[in-house]
């Protein structure tokens, strides 16, 4: 019988790599970092600036619902903007762009002004719990090791969305194009994405959160480069 001293029998750490391009369902959550600029509208302490870089940006967690990754995490941040330039800003914004088509089973090429509509978010608080379907990716850390980051949403434009999202396909509208994007990613087809058995999304708009409440003053920022920054 195991005893609490005795860890011969617990289950090895895990510190493979999920393969890039791996197709994932996954639940994003932020962690609050403290920062506010109300002439943003980034409101209730969601957003997160660097002590070193001074940009600002959103601090997520993905959690794998579904497939043989289920329950490890993923760490990324969302650019929300860059004393650099505009290109981090742009990134994040065609990063929630997608991630809203994602969940919420938007086409990436339908305009018309219902599915404009849910394009909108009244805060950060619908971001967080939201569940999308995410391609992993590698890429370096500060220490030169290898991490999985999520940098691309796989909209409904994507073979797989409807099968591992378990909803109805999405045509995209006659006559309808995406509007100019300069960050725009395009998203190759995965050669061997892991089929998300079981998974049952929540539904395609989730409700809105209580927004969190806003770090106390005095409470200083959460450090750090972003790992993505430009």
């Amino acid at each position: 019988m195991t005893t609490w001293n005795d860890f011969n029998d617990a289950e090895p750490q895990v510190f493979d790599l999920i393969p890039k391009g791996t197709v994932v369902p996954v639940r994003m959550t932020i962690k609050p970092g403290g920062f506010d600029d109300h002439s943003q509208g980034w409101t209730d302490g969601w957003a997160t600036q660097s002590y070193e870089t001074g940009s600002v940006y959103l601090a997520c967690e993905f959690v794998v619902l579904a497939g043989d990754y289920a329950r490890r995490k993923v760490w990324s941040n969302i650019g929300l903007y860059s004393p650099k330039g505009s290109t981090w800003t742009q990134m994040g914004r065609s990063f929630i762009r997608g991630v809203l088509n994602s969940a919420r089973n938007l086409h990436p090429k339908d305009l018309g002004p219902d599915t404009a509509a849910r394009r909108f978010i009244s805060g950060f608080h619908e971001l967080d719990g939201i569940e999308f379907l995410a391609r992993i990716d590698v890429e370096k850390d500060g220490r030169d090791e290898l991490k999985n980051v999520i940098k691309v949403a796989v909209e409904p434009d994507h073979p797989d969305h409807a099968r591992l999202m378990g909803v109805t396909p999405r045509i995209a509208p006659a006559g309808t194009a995406v509007p100019a994007q300069p960050m725009a990613q395009v998203l190759p087809a995965p050669t061997a994405a892991p089929a998300a058995q079981g998974y049952r999304p929540a539904a395609q708009q989730p409700a809105a959160r209580a927004p969190a409440q806003a770090v106390a003053p005095g409470r200083p920022p959460v450090s750090g480069k972003p790992a993505w920054a430009q």
